[in-house]
């Protein structure tokens, strides 16, 4: 009994002591006219930094307001809603002081004193410097206030419960700005701090433990965003050609480049966003990441220039060969090789130059990959055309190729243009894929969030 007792109040000392901890005091509402007006060169950099934070693209449902939140984000534990960041003071951030702003970066806690889910990455913005954040907050105030109020979240218990996220801040988050490296360079330290920091391209790049948060144990080494696979950016990077410094520059401004082919999906968006950056920050991301994936082996590096070599040297006329002799073996079902031929080849085997050309699939890391959720993807959605540009498209064979189809092509791109083992579990996951089940963004190459079926594209605004 009296072990019992003794149980009982070590257990509500305990939870007493970590209501204490988890507890946040409210910040005082700032009322906008008592605001002094924002330096324009601040706003500007502010501009900068939420393109490199790639804001809009989780806080703006396409075809309404920028900034007014209300996207749904699906998550492991339910389906989270993004935040209306823009000044309204009833449904946005209006009544924010910079002191309530900063502890969100820096803590992940709103201005009310509520713990805030990760999907807002503050365990990335705690790197990010008061100044910067002072800019972001300049911008972010700026910007044309929209009354707009998100959905409720849709989480089970006891992921509906904000307290416990004080527990995951306690396993997971370490607060601060991010130290320079001495031994480094100027641009491999600048690139540091716009990757670790306001880009959080390890949310997306970095697989994720059972509780949500980041591997530490495997920084860089693949995870998923939005349906879509992030492929590593390590040494463990699926790309047949390895990138190198100059490459990974030219696909971040440009969102494509000849050995690598075409932003899609999430990564569309971000590399729109990043054209507003100088080219000194986009050259210090590529040195960073290019220092993470590490200098590729002669054997590698030799195996790259042999497929970049066949790639150059693509025949159209062997498409059509294909063509004849997957028909001529097929029976009833047609084969990978003639489903290549007539849908893809004629893309594929032009040797049309990128981005408007399709990329050799012996360049291509969706094919190398060991996960084809990707090359499902943009089989199944295509690539959807930019509005009022010229732009990469790819038509949607969701309404042509049955997932028996599909399946025979997938397979056939494998074991053709590649020299690593045949897939798994492919027949599933185009089933889910194309029914919705695996729920995908589709984006053309301006970023610009389509459904599936490219419905929605005439609500842009």
């Amino acid at each position: 009994m009296m072990a019992l007792r003794a149980i009982c109040i070590v257990a509500v000392i305990g939870f007493a002591g970590f209501l204490a901890f988890a507890w946040r005091s409210e910040i005082p509402p700032e009322q906008p006219n008592a605001r002094p007006a924002f330096d324009p060169a601040l706003v500007a950099k502010g501009a900068q930094l939420a393109a490199v934070g790639n804001c809009i693209a989780c806080h703006t449902v396409p075809g309404k307001a920028a900034f007014a939140g209300g996207l749904a984000l699906p998550t492991p534990f339910g389906t989270i809603y993004s935040t209306n960041i823009t000044p309204d003071a009833e449904t946005g951030l209006g009544l924010w002081s910079e002191a309530a702003f900063q502890r969100a970066m820096r803590q992940g806690v709103d201005r009310e004193g509520r713990h805030l889910y990760p999907a807002f990455p503050y365990d990335h913005y705690t790197r990010v410097t008061t100044e910067d954040s002072r800019a972001l907050y300049a911008f972010i105030m700026s910007r044309d206030p929209v009354k707009a109020t998100a959905p409720a979240n849709e989480l089970p218990f006891p992921f509906n419960v904000r307290l416990i996220l004080a527990g995951w801040k306690l396993l997971f988050l370490r607060e601060g700005e991010l130290p320079r490296d001495a031994s480094k360079s100027e641009a491999w330290n600048r690139g540091a701090y716009l990757t670790e920091g306001l880009g959080h391209c390890g949310a997306c790049h970095t697989p994720r433990n059972s509780l949500g948060a980041m591997d530490a144990k495997r920084p860089f080494a693949g995870g998923e965003a939005e349906g879509w696979q992030a492929y590593a950016i390590n040494a463990e990077s699926p790309a047949p050609v390895p990138w190198s410094k100059d490459s990974l520059a030219q696909y971040l401004r440009h969102g494509w480049h000849p050995n690598h082919g075409v932003a899609r999906g999430p990564m569309a968006e971000v590399t729109g966003n990043l054209g507003l950056l100088p080219d000194a920050d986009i050259d210090a991301i590529a040195t960073y990441v290019a220092d993470i994936m590490g200098t590729p082996s002669p054997q590698r590096q030799q195996e790259a220039q042999k497929r970049i070599e066949d790639a150059s040297r693509r025949q159209p006329h062997v498409a059509s060969a294909a063509l004849t002799q997957g028909a001529a073996g097929a029976g009833t079902a047609r084969s990978g090789a003639a489903i290549y031929a007539s849908a893809c080849a004629t893309c594929h085997d032009s040797g049309r130059p990128q981005p408007f050309g399709g990329l050799s699939f012996r360049l291509s890391s969706a094919v190398n990959a060991p996960n084809p959720q990707n090359i499902v993807n943009v089989t199944l959605f295509g690539l959807p055309p930019a509005d009022g540009e010229a732009a990469p498209v790819m038509p949607s064979f969701a309404g042509v190729l049955s997932d028996r189809d599909m399946v025979a092509l997938l397979n056939h791109l494998r074991a053709q243009f590649t020299d690593k083992p045949a897939w798994t579990g492919l027949e599933d996951l185009v089933r889910r894929t194309r029914t919705g089940e695996h729920k995908v963004a589709v984006r053309p190459a301006d970023g610009i969030e389509r459904a599936p079926a490219n419905v929605g594209a005439e609500e842009r605004r």
